[in-house]
């Protein structure tokens, strides 16, 4: 039986994952939060899902590395930094990185890509996405994944052409922009809508997580693919052979 590891066990979604475990057929190997050995639980898992903090994503990929266990990288918020740090190890274990774990969102994600490669520029695009209260990142890494899709579709990357917000006298809009909203408040468990909008006409693709336990399913079946591929860096699409 496939064991699995948890890099901040005690959040919600460390929560929801270690219930997942059992469901899955997996056996829960341990967690680690602050203050804890990180490589103790490294050695003892045969994959480990870190869904803790970015200021805590490079011991946690050091000890992975060091114990050659593979891992599932959930944490949001990361830097270009912590992007590299993601492609060194995955020089040497399997590491999948991803802003959702999420079956539905990565199916999304496929949709998003393929329908801004076949509508074209001259159809806007804005990205809008709702959290609860506590959520600390804006906008969300679903979001910014599902943002990366598009600006992949039209053969461009979201770095050139992201806009995060506007307020005051902004002026017109610029071509070939993405624009993102972002909305917090009550319970929220993750609404994501990506607008096309074309001139008299736009299409709308939406997905809406009513349970977090989604994102727990999605997480340990992405732990489960992982443990014997070879050294790489991969995403949810290749969980679903997408």
């Amino acid at each position: 039986m496939t064991s699995i590891g948890i890099y901040g066990s005690a959040g919600r979604m460390g929560r929801a994952i270690a219930a997942a475990i059992d469901l899955e057929g997996a056996r829960y190997a341990g967690g680690c939060d602050s203050g804890d050995d990180a490589d103790v639980l490294a050695r003892a898992a045969d994959a480990l899902v870190d869904f803790s903090v970015p200021s805590a994503l490079a011991q946690h990929l050091a000890a992975a590395r060091a114990a050659g266990t593979p891992i599932v990288v959930g944490t949001t918020g990361l830097n270009a930094a912590a992007h590299g740090l993601i492609d060194e190890a995955a020089r040497d274990i399997a590491v999948l990185q991803t802003g959702n774990t999420s079956l539905g969102v990565t199916l999304l994600g496929i949709l998003v890509k393929e329908a801004a490669a076949r509508l074209g520029p001259d159809w806007d695009i804005e990205i809008a996405e709702m959290h609860h209260r506590h959520t600390v990142d804006a906008p969300s890494g679903t979001a910014v994944l599902l943002g990366e899709a598009a600006a992949a579709g039209r053969g461009t990357t979201l770095g050139e052409v992201r806009v995060d917000s506007r307020a005051g006298l902004t002026g017109a809009r610029s071509d070939g922009t993405i624009g993102f909203a972002s909305l917090r408040g009550g319970s929220v468990i993750g609404d994501h809508q990506v607008i096309f909008a074309g001139d008299g006409e736009r299409i709308e693709l939406c997905h809406r997580g009513d349970d977090r336990s989604i994102f727990a399913k999605g997480a340990v079946r992405a732990a489960l693919w992982l443990v014997g591929q070879p050294p790489g860096r991969y995403r949810m699409g290749d969980v679903l052979g997408l």
